[in-house]
């Protein structure tokens, strides 16, 4: 008994330590100090089996190395963020806000340094740290539960005497630049490779399969955001920042609260000169509506919400040389010019190549072979040329002009009136075809394993596949007689590629690689007509710019794809060689399923995407328009136009306990 209490003094002890060194930044003991108490709870918890805990501070050593990683489905999805590149677009930022809520006065935001680390989620049930994960595509990550352990700053208990029975915490972790430079010193001493920058050592610290290597690293964490939440709530974002150190979260201390452009801006310049002064990387800042009633109204959009935008710092640069310019060619078809670079470092990445996008931009710059350049990474991640330093260019250079054919299949390149960008005319350019084999078995797509770049090239040589659909009908011989193969890669090729026939209708949407249909709008089409590929080929352009976050153009490109003979005969082999969606979202059937709601207004509580979901698990489908195809409006506080509309048009219109009454009648 006596064991056990002091057991669990040990346990507060070290945990309240962790909160004040980690959160307020402010140690009452030594580290020495430290690893005493820390050995003494571990001894007697040696003594006392019967005294284990998940939370125990003794726990944040993991276990046994794992053989790979299980994939966690986020509650709600983990967006990006669109970037703002200089002051006007965060004026416009600002602009529009206002103009989406209809207001004149200033409306409140939370600025916060953007850190260049990696995005993670921590969850907590009766305020237990029951598993953590990566962002991953913002819909799924990856489960690192065993890595987030050993990071001594994330509680794996929160202080609360009645905590929220579900808690989500989004955060960023990071390394200190201090902590990598060390880190990388004593890799000089044990002569191992070193980190090329603090964000990869991070995320591949992350990604261990074995703890102990992660326990190895100094990794940190500041949380920002929440996710979903049970059993408490926040009217905005500064009151949820404000509790997270109450529960044992470090939050970062640039943090502030402001009003209006003027805040923005002030925020925005101070930023330049403070990412000098920190200890870690930052990329940029992150502005968000404070208010989460204004972030309701406001949503997202098909990658982003609409309520924050990301300030884009000005990019680091270097100046090196162009050794010559090569043509790329793409699935598409297009024709981009790419400068090939002297190799120099930026921002702790050797850079040596660098796209120049396309005719119009190498001209617009008057980009040469040989040229002394100054390059940038756009975004602190996609290399560009920013500028010729025209004092240093040679006496004899000459211009730069992408030819009018393809470098690949030679045959003629052309563009059409609204594009840059030259294509290879020819149907069945190689570069095309090995571009869109590669998309197809990609891991966002089909996720084919063994099918990389070198076995596609020597499919496409020895003429085994002309298509995506011919990927399907290989064989164990097709794949042995290649050279470099042997009978055992051969065989598991094979069963990845017949694994891959039962897959979701948004990979394979993904994987035809139709022009601007990118991965959410596969997702988003894959809802709407219930993984029924038929019903998306013979369905309208109205009916698909109707669908939420399709576009007219999407539209035009879905359309022009599905009406090529050729495509159709493709996919239609594809099915005849197995392929079969599951059912991603089991759908109820009720007497709402194939109506047609649109929302408007504030729904207080119930956020709008918790009510979109709640009518498509009962079959319905939601719409941004009202329409004489409209079944029901559901119309919150503040309702506009739509609900005059709606009465012109006698559409029914409920309030929202008339809409949760619908909803619960169903269940």
């Amino acid at each position: 008994m006596q064991d056990k209490k002091r057991i669990e003094e040990l346990r507060l002890i070290l945990n309240q330590h962790n909160i004040n060194y980690y959160v307020y930044d402010n140690p009452t003991i030594s580290d020495y100090e430290y690893d005493q108490l820390l050995k003494k709870l571990q001894n007697l918890e040696d003594k006392n089996p019967d005294c284990f805990s998940p939370d125990s501070p003794t726990q944040r050593v993991g276990g046994m190395p794992l053989t790979s990683f299980k994939t966690i489905t986020h509650r709600m999805p983990m967006q990006s963020l669109a970037n703002a590149m200089n002051e006007d677009e965060i004026i416009h930022f600002d602009k529009q806000i206002k103009k989406f809520l209809n207001l004149n006065d200033e409306v409140s935001y939370i600025a916060e340094p953007k850190l260049d680390g990696l995005a993670v989620e921590l969850v907590y049930e009766k305020g237990s740290l029951v598993y953590g994960s990566t962002r991953g595509d913002g819909l799924t990550g990856e489960d690192i539960t065993h890595n987030l352990k050993t990071i001594k700053s994330i509680p794996l208990v929160i202080v609360d005497d009645n905590p929220p029975s579900l808690l989500e915490v989004r955060g960023e972790v990071f390394i200190n630049k201090n902590d990598f430079k060390n880190l990388n010193e004593e890799r000089i001493v044990k002569n191992e490779p070193l980190f090329a920058n603090p964000r990869n050592c991070a995320a591949g610290s992350l990604r261990q399969l074995d703890p102990k290597v992660t326990e190895n690293r100094p990794l940190r964490i500041f949380c920002y955001a929440p996710g979903k939440i049970i059993g408490k709530q926040f009217n905005s974002q500064i009151q949820f920042l404000n509790q997270l150190p109450q529960w044992g979260f470090p939050v970062n201390s640039y943090i502030e609260e402001g009003n209006g452009t003027s805040f923005l801006i002030d925020y925005y310049r101070r930023a330049e000169s403070l990412r000098t002064k920190i200890n870690y990387d930052i990329d940029g800042v992150v502005f968000k509506v404070n208010s989460y009633k204004y972030q309701s109204e406001l949503g997202i959009r098909s990658k982003s919400p609409r309520w924050a935008i990301a300030g884009k710092l000005k990019a680091e640069q270097a100046t090196t040389k162009i050794k010559n310019i090569i043509i790329s060619v793409g699935r598409t078809g297009a024709l981009t010019p790419v400068a090939q670079l002297e190799p120099v470092n930026i921002g702790g990445v050797i850079v040596s190549n660098a796209t120049l996008h396309n005719q119009d931009e190498i001209n617009r710059k008057d980009i040469r072979i040989n040229d002394t350049v100054l390059v940038q990474r756009a975004g602190d991640v996609i290399p560009e040329v920013v500028k010729v330093i025209l004092e240093k260019r040679a006496l004899k250079s000459n211009p730069f002009v992408i030819p009018n054919e393809c470098p690949i299949c030679f045959s003629k390149a052309s563009k059409s009136e609204d594009e840059a960008v030259l294509r290879c005319d020819n149907l069945y350019c190689p570069a095309k075809l090995k571009g869109s084999l590669q998309h197809f078995v990609s891991k966002n797509c089909m996720n084919i394993d063994g099918l990389g770049i070198k076995i596609i090239e020597l499919l496409i040589q020895n003429k085994l596949i002309n298509n995506i659909s011919d990927i399907f009908y290989l064989n164990r011989d097709d794949l042995s007689h290649l050279d470099g193969m042997g009978e055992k890669s051969a065989a598991n090729i094979i069963k990845s590629i017949e694994d891959s026939k039962t897959s979701s209708m948004a990979r394979f949407l993904f994987g035809l690689g139709i022009r601007h249909v990118g991965q959410n709008a596969s997702k988003i089409l894959e809802k709407h007509f219930q993984s029924n590929f038929n019903s998306l080929i013979k369905s309208t352009k109205e009916e698909l710019v109707d669908i939420h976050e399709i576009g007219e153009v999407m539209a035009d490109s879905i359309k022009s794809y599905f009406n090529n003979q050729v495509n159709i005969e493709t996919i239609n082999k594809c099915f005849l060689a197995g392929l079969k969606f599951s059912n991603v979202n089991e759908v109820r059937e009720s007497i709402i399923t194939g109506k047609t709601f649109v929302f408007t207004g504030n729904l207080g509580d119930l956020k709008r995407s918790d009510a979109i979901k709640l009518i498509e698990l009962y079959g319905a489908k939601k719409s941004s328009s009202i329409s004489s195809k409209t079944d029901f409006l559901i119309a919150g506080e503040k309702s506009g136009s739509k609900l005059d509309k709606a009465k012109k048009l006698g559409v029914k219109i409920l309030d929202l306990q008339e809409f949760m009454d619908l909803i619960n009648s169903l269940k």
